[in-house]
C-alpha cells in the first residue's frame, strides 16, 4: 500500500492513539479557522457575478455564464488541487488552489475596472480554484479520522464554512462602499474581501497544518477499513459510484436553482440587499446542518440519507417553483431547504467516496470526484440561465426537483446490487 519506511519502526496503533487524537483536533482547528475565511470568498461568485456579468455583457439570458466559468475553473483545479496532494501532502495542494483563487478575485475586480468580460471570464475560471480548496478541506478533515467517525469528522470541516458564508452576502453593501470609495464599480466590492480572504485562508494552511493529516496517514499502521480494505489497495470499492452519483445530482441542482434565484427577485422587483439577504440564509444553510448530518450518515447509513437528500431537493424545487416572484419569504423557504439538501449530499457522498477509496490513491480520486462534482455545477449554471429565458424559473426549479429525486430509486438500486461490504455500515 506504498507505507513509508518509518511504519515498520513505530510503535503499536493503540501507543499512538493519544498523539494521533491530538493532531486530528489540531488539524481540524486549522481547516476550521481556513474555512471560515474561504467561506468569505466563495460568497462573493453566488452573491453578485451574475449580475456583474449581466451588466457587463447587457444580456441576462447569459447570466448564470459566470458561476459556469467559475465551477469549470473548479473542475479543472480539481484535478491538480488532488495530484499535488496524492504526491506531496494536503497542504501544497490545498494552499495553491486558494492562492490561485485569490488572483481570480483580483482579476474580476481588474476586469469591471476595465470593462473587459474577456478577462471577466478568465479571472472567473481562476477564482474557481478557491472553490476547490474550500471542498476538498473536507477530505483533509477525514484524513486522520476513524472509519465509523469520518462523516462527523467532514461534517465538521464543512460546518465551519458557515461564518464566512453568510458573513460575505451580508457584506454586499458596505463592500460595494469600499468599491466605490476605491474608484471600481459597486459589485466587485465582494471580489475585493475574496482575494483577502483566499489569501489569509492559504496563509493559514501553509503556516500551521503541520504535520500534513494525509502525509501523516499514511506512516500509520493500516486500519481496517470498513469499505476500503476489503478491496485491493489501488483499487476503489463499488460503493464509489453511488457516491459520485449523490455529490453530481446535489451539486447540479443546488447550482442551477441558486443562480438565478437573484436574478428572478430582481425581475420581480426585490432589490440587491433582499436577495443578498436570501443568499445569505442559503449558504448558511448550505452549512449549518453539517454535525447533523454527520451524525445522521454514522447512524442510518448511506442509503437511507441519500433518499432523504433526494426528498429535501424535490420539496425546495416544488416550493421554489409555487413561490410568487414578489414573496421574500416563501422563496427564502426554498433556498434554505435547497442549502440543506445540498448539504446532506455533501455529507454523504463525501462520507462514501471517502470509505470506498483505499488510502493509496485517496487524493488522487478524491480530486477526480471533484472534477464530476465542478462539471455537474458548471452545466447547472449554464443551463439555468438558458431554461430560465425559455420557459421561466418555476419551470427550473420543478425540473431540478424532479432531477434530483431520480437519486433515491438509484441509490437504493445501487446498495442492493453491492457486494455486503460495499457500503458502509456506519452505526453509531
Amino acid at each position: 500500500m506504498g507505507h513509508s519506511p518509518l511504519a515498520s519502526t513505530r510503535t503499536p496503533p493503540t501507543a499512538d492513539f493519544p498523539s494521533i487524537s491530538a493532531v486530528q483536533k489540531r488539524t481540524l482547528t486549522v481547516l476550521l479557522v481556513s474555512q471560515v475565511l474561504s467561506g468569505v470568498g466563495l460568497a462573493a461568485g453566488v452573491t453578485v457575478a451574475g449580475l456583474l456579468a449581466g451588466q457587463m455583457l447587457h444580456d441576462t439570458s447569459l447570466s448564470g455564464l459566470p458561476v459556469a466559468l467559475l465551477t469549470a475553473g473548479s473542475a479543472v483545479t480539481a484535478v491538480a488541487v488532488g495530484r499535488v496532494s496524492q504526491r506531496l501532502g494536503r497542504r501544497p495542494g490545498l494552499t495553491a488552489g486558494y492562492l490561485t483563487g485569490a488572483l481570480g478575485g483580483a482579476g474580476v475586480v481588474a476586469s469591471a475596472a476595465l470593462d473587459s468580460p474577456a478577462l471577466l471570464f478568465v479571472s472567473l475560471f481562476l477564482y474557481g480554484a478557491g472553490t476547490t480548496s474550500n471542498l476538498q478541506a473536507r477530505y483533509a478533515g477525514a484524513d486522520l479520522a476513524a472509519p465509523r467517525q469520518r462523516a462527523r469528522a467532514t461534517s465538521t470541516v464543512i460546518v465551519a464554512t458557515t461564518a464566512g458564508g453568510i458573513a460575505g452576502p451580508l457584506l454586499t453593501t458596505p463592500a460595494g462602499h469600499l468599491a466605490t470609495a476605491l474608484h471600481l464599480p459597486v459589485l466587485t466590492g465582494l471580489f475585493l474581501l475574496s482575494t483577502a480572504a483566499f489569501t489569509l485562508a492559504a496563509l493559514t494552511l501553509l503556516i500551521w497544518l503541520r504535520p500534513d493529516p494525509l502525509v501523516l496517514a499514511r506512516t500509520l499502521p493500516a486500519a481496517s477499513d470498513e469499505g476500503a480494505s476489503a478491496h485491493s489497495s489501488a483499487r476503489p470499492g463499488p460503493g464509489l459510484l453511488v457516491g459520485v452519483v449523490v455529490l453530481v445530482l446535489s451539486q447540479l441542482v443546488m447550482v442551477a436553482v441558486m443562480t438565478m434565484t437573484p436574478i428572478h427577485m430582481h425581475a420581480h422587483g426585490l432589490g440587491t440587499a433582499a436577495s443578498g439577504l436570501v443568499i445569505a440564509l442559503h449558504t448558511g444553510s448550505m452549512y449549518l446542518p453539517s454535525p447533523l448530518a454527520g451524525r445522521l450518515v454514522d447512524r442510518f447509513g448511506a442509503t437511507a440519507m441519500s433518499v432523504v437528500t433526494a426528498g429535501t431537493l424535490l420539496t425546495a424545487g416544488v416550493v421554489a417553483a409555487l413561490a410568487p416572484g414578489h414573496s421574500f419569504t416563501l422563496l427564502t423557504l426554498a433556498l434554505v431547504l435547497l442549502g440543506v439538501g445540498w448539504n446532506f449530499g455533501l455529507v454523504t457522498g463525501t462520507a462514501i467516496v471517502t470509505n470506498s477509496t483505499p488510502l493509496a490513491t485517496r487524493a488522487k480520486v478524491q480530486g477526480l470526484v471533484d472534477v464530476a462534482v465542478a462539471v455537474a455545477g458548471a452545466v447547472g449554471g449554464l443551463a439555468s440561465g438558458i431554461v430560465v429565458a425559455a420557459t421561466g424559473y418555476p419551470i427550473l426549479a420543478v425540473l431540478c426537483g424532479a432531477l434530483a429525486f431520480a437519486a433515491a430509486p438509484a441509490a437504493v438500486v445501487a446498495a442492493h446490487r453491492s457486494p455486503a461490504r460495499a457500503w458502509p455500515t456506519w452505526s453509531g
